[in-house]
């Protein structure tokens, strides 16, 4: 059973919160603030956090960032009521999975945290199947229809993430942190000219398309 925590400053949504994911088969644990949260992660083993942004102390955001500069793959969703692209675009700089906008169907909330905890068991397992196309990570090897993918390693690495990730939007500028390091001649055009390459070189794909999402990255949707 996955364990999950809530963290957020509205009791009423946070029980409601913790009592919907416990019926739905998992087991949540909620904290009213960021501190708190921090503290429970210390103590405690999670698999997802999900969380508010806009709370009294440290915000989601700084919150975010702690969690990250510690722990890399446990995944984040944010539920929050800031709709606004520029919030959207902080969160996932930061290294969120997921983002859900309040007021929300609970029932939506449990699907996305399910499709978030699927998609870390795939990157866990450094191997996904996407319709005709198979990946290894592994091997660094990827074949559609049985036949091989001619990618680079940087090319690889960049369709793996963000097959892991599907829907995920990945911003010009972490995709640059993430894979070009301190490349100094990298620049968010590069970022264009690969993803032009991927999509050149996967349009045999039969399971997902490479989606612009305009004024921040890119992100992979399946069909």
């Amino acid at each position: 059973m996955t364990k999950i925590l809530v963290v957020e400053d509205d009791r009423s949504l946070r029980l409601v919160v913790c009592g919907y994911l416990g019926a739905n088969g998992f087991a949540a644990d909620g904290c009213e603030n960021a501190q708190d949260a921090l503290r429970k992660l210390g103590e405690e083993r999670y698999g997802m956090i999900v969380s508010d942004i806009m709370m009294p102390g440290m915000d989601g955001f700084a919150f975010a960032a702690a969690v990250r500069a510690e722990d890399k793959k446990i995944p984040i969703l944010f539920m929050t009521a800031r709709d606004d692209m520029p919030s959207k675009q902080r969160g996932y700089e930061i290294g969120i999975d997921e983002y859900i906008v309040k007021p929300f169907d609970l029932d939506e909330l449990v699907m996305r945290v399910k499709a978030v905890l699927r998609r870390a068991d795939i990157s866990d397992t450094n191997r996904l199947n996407i319709g005709n196309l198979v990946m290894d990570a592994d091997e660094h090897t990827a074949y559609v229809d049985g036949k091989e993918l001619p990618l680079t390693v940087r090319e690889f690495d960049i369709l793996f993430r963000m097959l892991s990730y599907p829907r995920k939007t990945f911003t010009r500028s972490a995709l640059m942190e993430a894979f070009w390091d301190y490349d100094s001649s990298a620049t968010s055009r590069t970022v264009d000219v690969y993803m032009a390459k991927l999509r050149d070189k996967t349009a045999a794909c039969d399971g997902f398309d490479i989606v612009t999402v305009h004024g921040l990255g890119y992100k992979a949707v399946p069909r």
